[in-house]
């Protein structure tokens, strides 16, 4: 005769199911007795424990605290590090126009002069001569202006100020007239 097992298996689990409830019937009976009576003060040594725990939680509070103060001022030195950075790096562009452009007017005039020379040679009159004897001062004064402001570039650029010249202006001006007087002198 084969044994009813799925019987036996659900006997025992009543079984259990009964020792179950019985001891959560007494937890509960004891947690609303231990409710019902009144909490007992702590004594010395648990107050001194309570104290140390405390005092161990500020502590490592008071650290962290710390730590995360350091780390704000780090975090202050690299954006300001960053800052300081890209204001150079403005800088340094600006300056490289600048100089950019002071060499272009430089060598207009050099090559305006240098070709100029060719226009004199040929020259018969004087009044050609001397047109082209004045063109030639005003570029050598353009290129001088070029030269001059492309140091004062650089020392602005070394004192961490921002590059302006007005040397780049009077450049200008000079080669236009220098220009100016040696087309004129062409046409005498």
């Amino acid at each position: 005769m084969p044994l009813p097992w799925l019987r036996i298996l659900d006997a025992v689990i009543g079984v259990t199911d009964l020792a179950r409830s019985r001891k959560i019937r007494s937890a509960a009976a004891s947690e609303e007795a231990a409710a019902d009576t009144p909490a007992r003060l702590p004594t010395g040594i648990e107050t001194r424990l309570a104290g140390v725990v405390v005092a161990a939680l500020k502590e490592a509070f008071d650290r962290d605290t710390r730590r995360l103060e350091l780390e704000r001022e780090q975090l202050e030195g690299e954006r300001r590090r960053a800052e300081r950075a890209l204001q150079l790096e403005v800088l340094r562009q600006a300056a490289d126009r600048e100089i950019g452009r002071l060499r272009a007017m430089a060598a207009t005039a050099i090559v305006t002069l240098l070709g100029s020379m060719f226009v004199a040679i040929r020259a018969a009159a004087t009044a050609p001569k001397v047109t082209i004897g004045i063109g030639w001062l005003f570029l050598l004064g353009a290129i001088l202006a070029s030269f001059n402001g492309q140091s004062s570039v650089s020392d602005s650029v070394a004192r961490e100020r921002t590059p302006t010249t007005d040397a780049g202006v009077v450049a200008l001006w000079l080669t236009v007239v220098g220009l100016a007087l040696v087309a004129l002198s062409v046409l005498l």
